[in-house]
């Protein structure tokens, strides 16, 4: 799957809508990748591959038709999911895919008792105005999940609408899935995640302000809260951080701080040879390499003597080529 990006200066038309009514003119007859798409990897590529194909044949445009929130937090609310892309970075990963928008169709109670009938004709064909519709081979819904491939193969037939089902895309013996993305990034290992997704796993956050001790150890940081269901494993990573559409090289922990006050994680980046107010801005973390786990030092001098080694590390894991060649989409436009 091509990943593209627009000149610099330049935005592309890109729209993003709800599921209330008719498809805006921008999308009007798209044909449209169904399903929760968490972290667009690989397998998610190759469904919005046939889309793409599938559109352009038919003269129309192309979009992704996701729900939120994700359908197993509806049915297990006490059961927190590790989303590898919210929303916001959604987007901005389907726009990298060359996508024309997203339709987002709120998962609730109404959606989740509709008939695979009602979906199909009712919400798909009737008030969306579809012109197409892929999906992956493992596509279920409607009430009890009653409804399958072969089901809209076959009402798209009846009705005049182009269906595709793409099969699945192996790792080794194993379908390519956002579950084994989420265990790649628990266990640290940032080389299989962004092989699995087909680009360096990256988060999107504010820079806020901090306690400000990263300046008193001289290395001050640019601090963001990830949500609270991140399952990113602990502790010190080589990154490159987008501001400003530039891109930047640096050194990040990820953790609770154990050597002063092991309170909530929060992100904390070190970008070198920068100096800059970035309180406020809209920033974006790429994981190129794990340094260590999280640690605690029985002094501040050997916490700052083990940053300086870390900082070499990083810099070193970032100047070699990739162990895993996955393109960066940094910076977003």
């Amino acid at each position: 799957m091509t990943i593209s990006h627009a000149r610099p200066g330049e935005v592309s038309a890109f729209t993003v809508t709800d599921a209330s009514g008719p498809l805006p003119a921008a999308l009007a007859g798209a044909v449209v990748a169904i399903g929760n798409f968490d972290g667009l990897h690989r397998g998610h590529h190759a469904v919005i591959g046939r889309a793409r194909a599938l559109a352009a044949r038919e003269g129309r445009p192309v979009a992704l038709l996701t729900f939120e929130p994700h359908p197993r937090t509806f049915f297990r609310p006490g059961e927190p999911v590790f989303r590898l892309t919210p929303p916001g970075v959604k987007e901005a990963v389907a726009r990298a895919l060359g996508l024309d928008g997203i339709v987002v169709m709120p998962f609730d109670g109404a959606l989740a008792g509709t008939s695979a009938t009602g979906f199909i004709e009712g919400l798909l064909i009737g008030r969306l105005g579809v012109g197409g519709i892929v999906i992956g081979h493992d596509f279920h819904f409607g009430k009890g999940r009653e409804g399958s491939p072969d089901m809209i193969v076959e009402t798209g037939r009846r009705l005049g609408v182009p269906v595709e089902v793409v099969e699945a895309l192996n790792e080794g013996d194993e379908p390519v899935s956002s579950s084994m993305i989420r265990k790649a990034l628990a266990d640290a290992d940032v080389e299989t995640a962004a092989r699995l997704l087909g680009y360096r796993w990256f988060v999107q956050g504010e820079v806020a302000h901090g306690d400000k001790r990263g300046r008193l150890l001289g290395y001050p940081t640019a601090n963001m809260m990830l949500p609270k269901d991140c399952g990113l494993a602990l502790g010190i990573y080589a990154v490159r951080m987008a501001v400003d559409g530039v891109v930047r090289d640096g050194v990040a922990s990820f953790g609770r701080r154990p050597t002063f006050d092991d309170g909530a994680a929060r992100l904390e980046t070190f970008l070198f040879d920068f100096s800059g107010d970035l309180y406020g801005k809209i920033v974006q973390v790429e994981f190129c390499a794990f340094i260590r786990g999280e640690e605690k030092f029985d002094s501040v001098e050997a916490l700052i003597a083990r940053m300086d080694v870390d900082s070499g590390l990083a810099k070193a894991a970032l100047a070699r080529p990739a162990d895993v060649p996955a393109p960066s989409l940094l910076p977003l436009v």
